[in-house]
């Protein structure tokens, strides 16, 4: 979750689910912060997007790219590999009231806050929140810093367009930029160029399993996240974004 607090107001990036925007109501009140004016969708996921179902109603205005916003609208199976997730559609009240296609600025705070879509990547509707005048960024999962990352190929999302929006940020971002995933620590620069060359290296060795006319099963069984388990996961964690990236290469 992303903050920013100061004389025009509060907005967040993110809000998690309903059950815990009292807590985050709490946190900010505790730093002299009041009522949550604004609230950034980096996209639609219920994990991403949920509080939005109490903050609507509460008066705080939502802003999410427009393919967040039908996406949320309409609802769906979310793919997740091993499991699904039924997302029910969000009720109008808990429904972005701002929506944009490429690009949004706030001038918000004594901040230039730029709201950013590059393509599809994460899912369809992806927005990178950067920071200007603290050098930070918010990407949502676009980037997961709990480990590899999720592709929503069901609904879009593509891991050509994952790579394309990373480096697209990366070359806005000054190299002391601070880094918010969508999921794990607080990084820097550094670490979101190693994950991008992770995500181009996988992406290359599937890419050269279809070329040669093998199977989803055989690209798994060649081990395309080979030196990468350290960092980002075994090779049992590595399947889902094996299955996610070998989908997207062949749809």
């Amino acid at each position: 979750m992303g903050l920013s607090i100061g004389e025009d107001g509060v907005l967040i990036v993110d809000d998690q689910f309903p059950e815990m925007i009292p807590k985050v109501n709490a946190a900010i009140e505790a730093i002299g912060g009041g009522a949550i004016d604004y609230a950034v969708n980096t996209h639609w996921h219920f994990d991403h997007a949920e509080g939005n179902l109490a903050l609507g109603p509460a008066g705080t205005k939502i802003v999410a790219h427009q393919n967040a916003r039908e996406d949320m609208a309409r609802g769906g199976i979310i793919n997740l590999v091993f499991t699904r997730y039924g997302q029910q559609p969000y009720p109008e009240d808990a429904l972005p009231v701002i929506t944009f296609e490429d690009r949004m600025r706030l001038h918000y705070n004594g901040d230039q806050i730029d709201l950013v879509h590059v393509g599809p990547a994460h899912t369809t509707g992806d927005v990178a929140v950067i920071f200007r005048k603290h050098k930070a960024v918010h990407l949502g999962d676009v980037f997961n810093n709990l480990g590899y990352p999720f592709v929503d190929v069901d609904s879009g999302g593509d891991i050509n367009g994952m790579i394309a929006f990373c480096q697209a940020i990366l070359d806005e971002l000054p190299k002391d930029a601070i880094v918010i995933p969508g999921h794990g620590e607080v990084v820097d620069y550094a670490v979101l160029e190693a994950y991008v060359a992770m995500l181009t290296t996988v992406r290359d060795r599937v890419a050269a399993g279809i070329a040669e006319g093998k199977t989803l099963e055989e690209v798994e069984a060649s081990n395309p996240t080979a030196g990468f388990e350290e960092r980002y996961g075994d090779v049992a964690a590595s399947l889902g974004f094996i299955n996610r990236v070998y989908t997207s290469l062949t749809k």
